[in-house]
């Protein structure tokens, strides 16, 4: 069976780019971030009733413009599972190349007691420089846009490199963001599932100073930690040697795992290595490949999945009673946000200011009517039978009572399609 999550990121809205000229700056105005926050816990309670699998908010800071107003996603994942019972929750995903992978693990453990296993993680790279860079300073992190990603999805960025001082630059900084990101991602993975762990990384040292290890531990000198502790967490002259991080996550071994990704095959690679699931914010020509390439890697380690199995693919949707109707729904919803953000970063394709042509022909989309949202998502999903659709939104742009009912035209009308796709990959898999 498909499972569908919902993604938004919120977008504070407004009528149009004057508007937002005029509130500028919108993402700090108080009235309207709380009126979109408590709508955004109404549309995640819609979604739990309606029967979609999982509901997810972004990690990204000091969105002033009012585009992507989401700074604390353990916080919120918190509180919508206060509020649902069914649906699973999480990010997608913290940024690990910014964060505090100890923290990470035991903020996710607790919220997966909390939810009664109803979560998920997501973790990302990072590719906003505003806020990665300062975020990441300490790690000496920054934004990156993976140099190979443009192989695989050319449409992901406008071309190129200008300089080859430039391309050197680019290069270097994606190599030591990748490299903070999969340590980062590594030490989570150890606290979740290690009683006690030891790490001697680039950026992590555990125990810190790690040869010394920690001498002056007051239970270890009572003996506390000997006793109570976890074994080899002291040696035997008193010394803290291993970490062991409390609590362990309710679901064994872990949460599921979701990795964001544009087309980069460095990342693709690391969650087979580790059996994450790949999260394709890529054209199905560019995913499709990719998947295949995730499969063989996984395979190599020891996670055999049959096609589409443990992989996401990522979709903006919009349906109308007509084709021209549901292309007014990106007009009045998506438009706006991908000339002034997605555009703007550099993360899609534009030529000659032509904003609406670049999100059309993006790869990225679904739409027209219901007949032939679902002919569009058959046909890719037969090259690409994931188990898991991203359904992203621009609420609160996008109104709420808008996106529950695509949610459930999806659910209705559409996902029992998708999942007629699936069932026959699982049948050839069985034979």
């Amino acid at each position: 069976m498909l499972k569908p999550i919902m993604l938004a990121y919120p977008v504070i809205a407004t009528k149009d780019e004057e508007e937002r000229a005029t509130l500028r700056p919108i993402g700090r105005n108080r009235d309207l971030y709380h009126k979109t926050m408590e709508g955004f816990t109404e549309l995640v309670q819609a979604a739990d009733e309606i029967g979609i699998w999982g509901a997810a908010t972004p990690e990204h800071h000091f969105w002033s413009e009012g585009y992507e107003v989401a700074p604390a996603p353990t916080a919120t994942n918190a509180f919508w599972a206060a509020k649902t019972k069914n649906i699973n929750v999480g990010p997608l995903g913290y940024v690990m190349s910014t964060r505090d992978p100890i923290r990470v693990a035991e903020e996710t453990a607790v919220l997966d007691h909390m939810a009664n296993g109803r979560t998920f993680v997501g973790f990302a790279r990072g590719y906003q420089s505003r806020w990665t860079n300062v975020l990441g300073q300490h790690y000496g992190a920054r934004a990156t846009k993976s140099p190979q990603a443009a192989i695989y999805n050319p449409l992901t960025a406008n071309a190129g490199f200008a300089t080859a001082t430039t391309q050197e630059d680019d290069i270097n900084d994606d190599t030591r963001n990748r490299m903070i990101f999969e340590e980062n991602v590594e030490l989570v993975v150890k606290a979740w599932t290690q009683e006690s762990f030891t790490h001697d990384g680039q950026v992590w040292k555990v125990p810190f100073p790690y040869a010394e290890g920690i001498g002056d531990w007051p239970l270890a000198r009572a003996g506390v930690t000997q006793r109570l502790g976890a074994p080899g967490e002291v040696d035997e002259r008193g010394v803290w040697r291993r970490a062991s991080v409390a609590p362990a996550p309710y679901q064994n071994p872990h949460p599921k795992v979701f990795v964001s990704g544009s087309g980069s095959p460095e990342t693709i690679d690391f969650c087979g290595r580790n059996g994450f699931v790949p999260t394709y914010f890529a054209s199905i020509d560019s995913a499709g490949p990719l998947s295949e390439g995730y499969r063989k890697t996984a395979a190599k380690h020891g996670h055999h999945y049959a096609r589409g199995q443990n992989q996401c693919l990522v979709r903006w949707m919009q349906i109308g009673r007509t084709e021209e109707e549901a292309i007014e729904k990106i007009r009045a919803y998506d438009l706006d946000i991908w000339k002034n953000f997605y555009a703007a970063m550099g993360r899609r394709k534009v030529e000659n200011n032509a904003y609406f042509e670049s999100l059309v022909n993006s790869g990225l989309f679904v739409f027209g009517t219901v007949e032939s949202v679902r002919k569009q998502l058959i046909e890719q999903w037969k090259v690409l039978p994931a188990e898991h659709i991203v359904l992203v939104n621009h609420y609160a742009q996008m109104p709420k009572d808008a996106v529950i009912e695509t949610l459930e035209i999806f659910q209705r009308e559409i996902k029992p399609a998708l999942d007629e796709v699936i069932h026959g990959e699982q049948r050839l898999a069985a034979e």
